[in-house]
């Protein structure tokens, strides 16, 4: 399972990737800097805690999970 902390980078990283994507597909459909910009960071701010919430649900989830063996030689 992961911990809080690893959740957390994961979420900051994908966002970080995720924003700048965002802000270049609305710069590109609008051509506008300051609307791309508006975008991609209420566009981060909304799905920042939204990932981080289902990251951690997943988490709790054993779907697709192998098992450790309880011992290792």
């Amino acid at each position: 399972m992961d911990t809080h902390r690893r959740s957390f980078m994961k979420t900051i990283s994908w966002r970080v990737v995720a924003t700048v994507v965002t802000g270049l597909i609305t710069l590109w459909l609008t051509g506008r800097i300051d609307f791309a910009i508006s975008v991609g960071l209420a566009d981060t701010f909304v799905k920042f805690f939204v990932y981080y919430l289902h990251e951690r649900m997943w988490s709790k989830i054993r779907f697709g999970r192998v098992r450790p063996s309880e011992y290792q030689i």
